[in-house]
């Protein structure tokens, strides 16, 4: 896919409708809400997330992520949320992409890939034709408590790159991106869109000041990637 100059912006780890309208209010098109994981932060409740979930307006992406592995679980997840995307921050383990999306027709599919090294550029180029995007994150499922996001760590973007160049699909770039680098992340990589936790966050709770900080340099990012195209 071709580098993006203006890259969507998801805010996640979000944990109350306060949060969820200050990040839209800064300009997030997209909201990410976390069930239950084995280790990360931003972990809430699924009837929380149902009810940010129903007060976001229309145009803006609710993404759950679910750390489940069978399709059928993650099916009766969505419908208890009622989100319209689900990012997928495992692998899959009993049904396939297939049964999930005819289950919800409309409902969008972000599979997680874990930048590790490079045989994450072959996971992604396996699964990038069955799903609706792709997020690069800087975790490790193969850990005995499996890391599966929100770490705060960056990875390597030389693989970043080398994956969004090589998929059709949508590629988001996850994994301790904040204001102060982002604009490299956006020069190094071009992904479709960025994803942000801990790095809009004091003391674990989303900041309103390090949020406006963060697309003030997306912006500015924005004009550098445009005049390199």
């Amino acid at each position: 896919m071709h580098k993006a100059t203006k890259p969507k912006v998801k805010i996640c780890c979000i944990g109350s409708r306060v949060e969820a309208r200050m990040a839209i209010a800064n300009g997030a098109y997209a909201i990410g809400l976390v069930s239950e994981m084995p280790s990360g932060p931003g972990v809430i409740a699924e009837k929380l997330i149902a009810e940010i979930a129903a007060d976001v307006p229309p145009g803006i992406l609710t993404v759950l992520l679910t750390s489940k592995q069978d399709t059928a679980a993650i099916i009766e997840q969505q419908r208890r949320c009622g989100v319209n995307t689900l990012q997928i921050v495992d692998r899959l383990e009993k049904g396939s992409y297939q049964d999930l999306k005819e289950a919800m027709p409309g409902v969008s599919l972000v599979q997680v890939i874990h930048v590790t090294g490079k045989k994450s550029i072959e996971e992604a180029e396996t699964c990038a034709p069955y799903v609706d995007a792709i997020l690069l994150d800087s975790g490790n499922p193969k850990k005995s408590v499996k890391e599966l996001g929100g770490t705060g760590r960056t990875h390597n973007w030389k693989i970043s790159r080398t994956i969004r160049e090589r998929l059709e699909v949508p590629v988001y770039l996850a994994g301790g991106l904040t204001a102060d680098n982002v604009a490299k992340a956006m020069q190094q990589v071009g992904p479709f869109g960025l994803d942000i936790c801990s790095g809009v966050r004091t003391d674990g709770r989303l900041d309103d000041g390090k949020l406006e900080t963060l697309f003030t340099q997306i912006k500015w990012a924005e004009k550098l990637v445009s005049a390199e195209i």
